[in-house]
């Protein structure tokens, strides 16, 4: 189902609205979700299956809330996340454990000591149902037409409020990769640097409560600013704020530019606390180990986070196929792994098995280099510690800057031989 509702253009530019709370409760047997508002907005809203979500978009706002986060858990809700999904839009999703409608959806006018409201009932309907209302066109209806407040709304819970959201790009499907193709390149190398997860998805949260999205978007900055200073890269961001890009889109990103080389950051946290030290994967059809396929199983789950309909992709674009040219360029990103973790280990320690391999969705660029780096573990205290300190990150960035210096200079004499 998709029911959508637009505001009246005021003909000049204005402050964002702004979103300064948000409440969980139960109304006649339906979960009520309410977002305050400083004024009225646009939204739209979707339901997607596997697994069960509601997306709401509506016009871009400012989030001023405050408190701490709260567990969700009420009624059908069992999670929450919301950010930047494009300019002018904001999306938020609610992670439901069952599937549902929507009951009502509607926009209050102040009352009392209370500003503008969106207000969201969602109701369980059976699996069979849920299909048939996703598949209903939209429905249309004037965010000015203001609704009463019901009678006596019953009391709301506090929320749990977490950060970020992001661009939903049109990707063309990736050209066959041109395998006559062996002209040196004329001026910088380029190199892609991945900072992961981000916006509505904050990937692996620290034992002091730091956000992956927020450490490898510090220090792919740093690694940038590194690689410029020498003069001899061009550096490309997939993303250089907290706004989610698809997996698809990341890659994608990096044909298109024709990178030499493709980096992606991130920062895990496992169960226990004493595990430290960086890591690097590859791609590979066959995981290196059971940890290994699992954090690609958790990593690749990044677009269902963030709301995107898997249903409406091209499996040739979700998956592509390992040909000739993936296989080339797998061998040369395993090279590039080797090394980034002999830099690393003398820059900042690694793993015993610092070097694993499997089927990252984010590393499927067929004719470029991709490796993934773990520059550590957010659930060691020392290890997050030193994630969140500039000078930690600048030191793992000269490393990784040295890496791709020997790599070229290898690749280069290569050529030359």
């Amino acid at each position: 189902m998709l029911i959508a509702a637009s505001t009246v253009s005021t003909g000049f530019a204005a402050a964002k609205p702004a979103a300064t709370d948000v409440r969980f409760g139960m109304q006649d047997q339906a979960t009520r979700f309410v977002v305050e508002l400083s004024e009225p907005v646009g939204f739209q809203i979707f339901t997607l299956p596997d697994p069960y979500r509601v997306v709401i978009d509506m016009s871009e706002v400012a989030w001023r809330l405050s408190g701490e986060t709260a567990n969700v858990g009420r009624g059908v809700v069992s999670g929450f996340r919301y950010g930047l999904f494009r300019p002018g839009t904001t999306r938020i999703v609610l992670d439901v454990n069952k599937p549902v409608r929507v009951k009502r959806s509607f926009l209050l006018p102040p009352s009392g000591d209370q500003g503008h409201r969106f207000v969201l009932d969602l109701e369980p309907v059976t699996p069979a149902t849920f299909d048939d209302e996703a598949r209903l066109t939209a429905i249309e209806t004037p965010a000015s037409a203001l609704e009463k407040p019901p009678e006596k709304p019953s009391q709301t819970s506090s929320v749990e409020k977490s950060a970020g959201f992001s661009p939903d790009m049109q990707v063309r499907k990736p050209p066959v990769p041109d395998m006559g193709k062996a002209a040196a390149r004329v001026g910088p190398r380029v190199v892609v640097i991945d900072p992961g997860h981000g916006g509505v998805d904050p990937g692996a949260i620290g034992h002091g409560g730091t956000r992956e999205k927020a450490i490898a978007l510090a220090a792919a900055l740093e690694i940038k600013e590194q690689l410029e200073a020498t003069g001899r890269y061009k550096a490309i961001m997939t993303r250089d704020r907290d706004i989610f890009i698809r997996l698809r889109d990341r890659v994608a990103l990096a044909r298109d530019a024709g990178a030499d080389l493709f980096i992606s950051i991130h920062a895990d946290s496992i169960g226990s606390a004493k595990v430290k030290g960086a890591s690097v994967y590859t791609l590979s059809e066959n995981a290196s180990d059971k940890e290994a396929e699992k954090l690609a199983a958790k990593e690749n789950k990044a677009d269902i986070i963030a709301g995107v309909n898997l249903a409406q992709e091209n499996p040739e674009v979700t998956d592509i196929l390992i040909d000739l040219a993936q296989r080339e360029s797998m061998n040369e990103g395993a090279r590039f792994a080797n090394m980034l973790i002999g830099e690393l280990r003398r820059a900042t320690g690694t793993l015993q098995k610092s070097h694993r391999f499997a089927g990252f969705a984010v590393l499927k660029a067929p004719d470029v280099p991709s490796v993934l780096l773990e520059m550590g573990y957010l659930s060691n205290p020392t290890e997050e510690k030193n994630l969140k300190s500039k000078a930690h990150r600048r030191k793992l960035a000269v490393a990784i800057v040295q890496a791709i210096d020997r790599y070229f200079a290898h690749h280069d004499q290569l050529s030359r031989s």
